[in-house]
């Protein structure tokens, strides 16, 4: 269990499926029809034994975005595929522009509903964050489209995706499939919160159930053991699109009636907009499982609120708490944990994604995730 050293390949595996026959011939014969005289043609199959049997020609099997052989995971027709801006609703537009950003191979077949244009983590970012979390198993727990998980797919040996919606899995799976990494990813239709609360206990029963086994105990173990979480990636619901413009027309409409737009500043983000439930509530689910959480939050998010999450940590732990400075793009909180050895430390790293020339999001990384506390994982 833990991190991973080996390299797994980044390109996609292909998938075949033999095709075996069992005639050793096909004869088409023609036939005039003398009541409408036009051809008509009859298939004649010719046995290993010599006899002939008549066929009918079999239907066509429709073939969606994904192309033969992936007709399992093919979701087309669920949600739109775009291929010119005039298709796009006005809305989704400036999202439609970035498409390539957010999946390098789009134009191949990739899918999104509405609210995964506007939610998902753009490809590059994904892979930087995926390099970040190498593990054994990585539990996304908003997975939406796929964009991380399919990143996760590619440095994890395993990846359980969760959602609360049919589509937006059905999505994934569609997206996994035409990267070569479906067989990689668990999709599991489940929220979260109800996951997090739940396998502590059935971790725990397993435990006690295990000590009281003879017969295969070490096995049962075993098994047990390879299905630890190591890491769970958090990128919950923002609030949507305007999560951003609301609170910057508000802040704006304030600086014009003070006379001073000098003294506009850039909107900050409270963890109590995380959707479904505050965001600190959602870290202690999190870490109810694991220390390892990397958690994807809005680049104005408030820091204090980031650096808060180990200081509530500390108080329900007994720890002692203090502010020992700041990491780049962002703060860092120190624990000092109590009792007789108090030279344990644990900080948050917070790291900045940029696109470009723009900053998109700050990842925080938790536990053995963040640099230099790799003895945590």
């Amino acid at each position: 269990m833990g991190r991973k050293n080996a390299n797994i390949s980044a390109s996609p595996t292909q998938t075949t499926t033999a095709v075996t026959t069992t005639t050793t011939a096909t004869i088409l014969h023609s036939a005039t029809n003398n009541a409408t005289g036009g051809a008509t043609k009859r298939a004649v199959e010719v046995q290993e034994d010599g006899s002939d049997a008549e066929c009918r020609p079999s239907k066509k099997r429709k073939v969606g975005l994904l192309g033969p052989g992936l007709e399992k995971y093919d979701a087309t027709g669920l949600v739109p595929f775009y291929t010119e801006p005039s298709q796009v609703p006005v809305h989704l537009k400036k999202y439609f522009s970035q498409r390539e950003r957010y999946f390098s191979r789009y134009s191949s077949g990739c899918l999104l509903d509405e609210e995964g244009w506007y939610s998902i983590t753009p490809e590059r970012i994904a892979d930087q964050i995926a390099e970040r979390c190498r593990c054994d198993i990585v539990l996304d727990a908003f997975c939406g489209v796929g964009g991380n998980a399919i990143a996760f797919a590619r440095t994890c040996e395993r990846v359980i995706a969760l959602d609360i919606s049919p589509v937006r899995l059905a999505l994934a799976r569609h997206n996994a499939a035409l990267y070569g990494v479906a067989d990689r990813i668990e999709f599991i239709l489940a929220d979260f919160l109800s996951f997090a609360r739940t396998l502590p206990q059935q971790q725990s029963s397993r435990h006690r159930l295990e000590k009281t086994r003879a017969v295969d105990a070490a096995a049962h173990y075993e098994s047990l053991l390879h299905r630890k979480i190591d890491v769970i990636f958090l990128s919950p619901p923002w609030g949507g699109p305007s999560y951003l413009s609301d609170s910057a027309s508000t802040l704006q409409g304030a600086a014009t009636e003070n006379g001073d737009i000098n003294a506009l500043e850039p909107p900050e983000y409270s963890l109590a907009s995380i959707r479904p439930v505050h965001g600190a509530q959602l870290f202690k689910l999190a870490r109810r499982i694991t220390k390892n959480v990397a958690y994807f939050l809005p680049r104005n998010v408030r820091l204090d609120e980031v650096a808060a999450l180990l200081k509530q940590r500390a108080q329900d732990d007994g720890t002692e708490l203090r502010n020992d400075g700041h990491t780049s793009g962002g703060g860092a909180e120190k624990i000092h944990q109590g009792g007789e050895n108090t030279s344990e430390i644990e900080m948050v790293e917070v790291e900045e994604e940029w696109m470009g020339s723009k900053l998109k999001a700050l990842t925080c990384y938790f536990g053995g995730l963040a640099a230099g506390q790799e003895h945590l994982f």
